[in-house]
């Protein structure tokens, strides 16, 4: 009979009850026991000081980039998220989360900390790692017992942030970027990084521990099966199947019932409801508010939904008491468990702090601060702004004049909060500052971060300007590297001081194979932050390309205390183009003992001799690298290309299509590697497979430059009437490129620019 029922049944009648065989009495009572020990043992353990602890899985799931409201138990109509709305009705939904930055790294840096961004030192997604001295959830929770293992699915979280440390396994094993890749595109499928959290799960021979899985679908650019739709719904409603995915893998090994589940996202989303497509620069509910579920065990107070404001930093404070841990001392925030569990309504009322550092550290507009409470969000800014979030919950309506004193108070309190002072993301030695100073930069080390904020432009009044700058990212992207060019160029005529810009702007002359005016571009980008050690060694790149080799040597060496590794590369490859073997192959094994996983002097050995004209005897060594770098997911540029002509010049066609197609996979934009193989084809009678790598050399790089290649490149398989018509489509294409010539002539400058 049911449980109720059998409380419910009549008393038995009155008299002497039978007596009990004491045999079947006694094993009675030490089956219960032992059931009941095993239950114990299991699930629960007595700490210090008579603290009981639920010692099953704690499950921490991140989706990134998920607002609130485009999930379905959060009210959104159209929404496809079944895994994520069955999990809130099995869990206790807190209706009002907030995150304290709208990017990725810092706001997981405070969910792990349990502290806010100005207290852990991240404060943006680029420059910044969290500190040795900080304790993150799973060195706290390995004091209670818990093996720990986290799984990320983004560039952006990558060990080298030290998001990772304290787990006993950090999985972040992400494919290799391509060239001129935007660091939210350098990524791995959520559904690999769930198969490798439930492989992990498989192994583990009890409950005690804690699994963190970071999927980040949501984020653009999104990449999504057709099945679920386009856009970022239909991105949502990929992340919910992988969400499902790892639930699963719970329920086949009976730890879905005794675990403890926190789904959550780090930020959400701007999709333009202020203006702003993506997140990282404002501060409004989209980009704040967050999804929090969180199913206790056993599904406790399942379907229970919290109005009251939560944060965070709630998020570490409420894990450690479930595990029986001490309450961590100094951190902000607090423990969640008690509305969980039905002891309190209310926790009392709080403002809550966020940040937005984007604006300022990557355009040099003004940061942004924010203080939440139940009713109203104040943000500080050059314009400030006061919204009544239950009178006005999309924030339309700037309250700061009419109710003057309330946005005074909050003012007051967030600015109590404010440190008064910005973290440089990288800073610049005096020996360094010097050599900047003779190289002809006149720019100051964080010119950004040192003005005033209030001085600086505000973002409300820019945000179509950062708009049309990521539309450029888009075209990048998309290799059409000709628009993306021109939007860079639009966009940095209005805002000079835009660091981010003239960044993708060198780059994007970079692809295009106009290096002289990427120089012209990153040394912008140094004027404004000589700290920016990627536009040195993007800056020595370009030298290096057009011959220059004093001055690539020069630049490199600036970068060499913050990238050691990366500049000893272009460093061996400066000696390499003088012919100097001895330091060619010094620098390639100090830049293999900065960096263990570049297999750089095997490369250098093998370019070496390809330049000696040893052919067969650069094969080994270049086939070595080769096998080194895949076997580490890296991409070395020129790597197959080297061996790809080793191997033609020794008559293997075939294994040498193979590696000049490798480079080609590797570095799309690599003009000559496409050049070359369309000559192989052409040199083994295929001319149509020759024409059609041509094509795709301009399909790839549609620029002057590369059409200029693909002109040279049919003359010489004899290809002249090809030729022409690719001269007379260029020039009507780009009209006045001082790159097209008529076929058989050379560059007036005679020299590849």
């Amino acid at each position: 009979m049911p449980p109720r029922e059998r409380q419910r049944a009549a008393p038995p009648p009155a008299g002497p009850r039978p007596r009990r065989r004491p045999a079947l009495a006694a094993a009675g009572a030490l089956v219960l026991a032992v059931a009941l020990a095993v239950t114990w043992l299991g699930w629960t353990r007595i700490g210090s000081g008579g603290r009981s602890s639920g010692a099953g899985p704690i499950i921490l799931i991140s989706v990134d980039t998920l607002r609130a409201d485009r999930v379905g138990s959060y009210g959104y109509p159209r929404a496809s998220t079944p895994v994520m709305d069955r999990l809130a009705s099995e869990g206790v939904l807190f209706e009002r989360a907030l995150s304290h930055s709208p990017q990725t790294l810092p706001a997981h840096a405070s969910i792990l900390s349990g502290r806010l961004p100005f207290q852990h030192g991240v404060r943006d997604n680029i420059g910044f790692s969290v500190g040795p001295g900080e304790r993150l959830l799973p060195s706290r929770l390995r004091e209670r017992g818990y093996r720990s293992a986290g799984f990320v699915s983004a560039f952006v979280l990558r060990r080298e942030t030290g998001i990772g440390a304290g787990f006993d396994l950090f999985d972040a094993d992400l494919p290799p970027a391509q060239p001129g890749a935007s660091m939210g595109s350098v990524r791995r499928d959520g559904a690999e990084t769930v198969r490798r959290a439930r492989d992990w799960l498989a192994t583990q021979p009890d409950g005690r521990f804690l699994l963190f899985v970071h999927l980040y679908e949501p984020h653009r650019p999104w990449r999504v099966p057709a099945n679920f739709g386009p856009g970022y719904d239909g991105a949502v409603s990929y992340a919910d199947a992988l969400v499902g995915q790892v639930l699963d893998g719970l329920r086949e090994r009976n730890l879905y019932d005794p675990s403890l589940i926190v789904l959550l996202s780090d930020h959400g989303e701007g999709l333009g409801d202020h203006g702003e497509e993506e997140h990282g620069v404002f501060l409004y509910d989209e980009a704040t508010r967050v999804p929090l579920v969180v199913k206790l065990p056993g599904g406790q107070r399942a379907g229970t939904r919290v109005k009251e404001s939560v944060q965070h930093l709630d998020v570490l404070p409420t894990l450690l008491e479930h595990a029986g841990a001490a309450p961590a001392q100094g951190l902000e925030g607090r423990s969640l468990l008690p509305l969980l569990k039905g002891r309190r309504d209310s926790l009392g009322e709080r403002g809550i702090y966020a940040e937005a550092l984007y604006p300022r550290y990557h355009f040099g507009w003004s940061e942004l601060y924010s203080l939440t409470d139940g009713r109203y969000r104040f943000i500080r800014a050059p314009t400030p702004e006061l919204y009544d979030l239950r009178q006005d919950p999309r924030e339309r309506n700037n309250l700061v004049s009419s109710r003057a004193s309330t946005a005074a108070a909050m003012r007051r309190a967030l600015e109590a909060r404010v440190t008064g002072t910005i973290d440089r993301p990288s800073p610049v030695s005096a020996e360094d500052q010097a050599r900047f100073q003779a190289l002809g930069y006149i720019g100051q080390a964080g010119n950004a971060v040192a003005t005033t904020g209030g001085d600086l432009p505000d973002p409300k009044a820019n945000i179509r300007v950062l708009e049309r700058y990521r539309e450029g990212v888009t075209l990048m992207s998309r290799r059409q590297l000709m628009e993306a060019i021109e939007v860079f160029r639009e966009v940095v005529k209005s805002q000079p001081s835009m660091f981010d810009v003239w960044v993708q702007l060198g780059h994007a002359l970079m692809r295009a194979g106009r290096h002289r005016e990427a120089i012209d571009a990153l040394r912008r980008s140094v004027d404004l932050d000589p700290g920016a050690t990627d536009s040195l060694l993007a800056i020595a790149v370009a030298h290096l390309r057009l011959g220059e080799l004093g001055e690539a040597q020069e630049h490199a060496r600036l970068a060499l205390e913050r990238e050691p590794a990366r500049a000893r590369e272009i460093l061996a490859r400066v000696a390499l183009a003088r012919g100097d073997a001895q330091e060619a192959m010094a620098e390639a094994r100090r830049a293999q003992e900065a960096d263990a996983t570049i297999p750089l002097p095997a490369y250098i050995e093998g370019a070496l001799r390809h330049r000696w004209g040893d052919y067969a005897g650069a094969i080994p060594p270049l086939e070595k690298a080769a096998q080194q770098a895949a076997a580490k997911r890296l991409s070395i540029r020129d790597l197959y290309f080297t061996l790809g002509d080793s191997l033609a010049q020794v008559g293997r066609y075939a294994d040498a299509e193979a590696a000049f197609q490798a480079e080609i996979r590797a570095f799309p934009e690599n003009s000559h590697a496409r050049a070359s193989l369309a000559l192989l084809y052409q040199a083994q009678g295929r001319p149509a497979d020759a024409t059609r790598t041509v094509n795709e050399l301009l399909e790839a790089t549609p620029t002057p430059e590369s059409f200029a290649l693909a002109v040279r490149t049919l003359e010489i398989a004899g290809q002249r009437t090809e030729a022409a018509d690719v001269l007379a489509q260029a020039r009507r294409r780009f009209p006045g490129s001082r790159n097209l010539r008529q076929p058989g002539a050379t560059p007036a400058n005679g020299r590849r620019e």
